[in-house]
């Protein structure tokens, strides 16, 4: 059973200062990043080797930090747009928490009822990390080409390399 905080850069435009909600992001994680990817829909395979692997156990939750929900129809291929939903219909016991400053729209109304009611108590969406959440077993990145500026997307990957060490020195200093 496995926790796992899902971000995609293109949720951080949102804020005013998108780089210090990166650092309250990723100090919430508690953790570095383990890999980054461009478009979402590729994280799947990525999670699914770790399980492979034995880096993860089943997921059980998931942490999506997103401007988009992800749950954009359930008819195959998973893309980008729709992976959430391939992902609650494959882990049957995973919940997933959107993480979103205000939501854009709702995953029923891209969903048939059937395909909805399959998900929709293992779902919801949160403006805020729950502290009773558990240090995560696992992080990835989604840089989302197209959906976010290119010098914001540099600037975040960047503080996202400096990594823990960085980010307890900025915490630090802001004290």
């Amino acid at each position: 059973m496995s926790f796992i905080v899902d971000i995609d850069l293109d949720y951080f435009p949102l804020f005013k200062d998108p780089l210090r909600r990166l650092d309250q992001v990723l100090k919430c994680a508690g953790r570095s990043v383990d890999f980054i990817v461009d478009h979402h829909h590729q994280v799947v395979e990525r999670w699914e080797a770790a399980l492979s692997e034995g880096i993860i156990g089943t997921p059980t939750l998931i942490l999506h930090i997103d401007e988009h929900h992800d749950m954009l129809g359930e008819q195959p291929p998973m893309n980008l747009g729709n992976f959430m939903y391939f992902v609650m219909q494959k882990w049957s016991h995973c919940h997933v928490c959107w993480l979103t400053k205000e939501p854009i729209d709702h995953p029923a109304m891209w969903l048939s009822e059937e395909a909805w009611e399959s998900v929709r108590a293992r779902w919801r969406s949160v403006s805020r990390f729950d502290s009773r959440w558990s240090r995560p077993d696992l992080v990835s990145v989604c840089t989302s080409p197209g959906f976010i500026e290119e010098s914001l997307s540099r600037r975040l990957l960047q503080r996202i390399a400096e990594g823990p060490a960085e980010q307890l020195k900025r915490d630090i200093i802001r004290r």
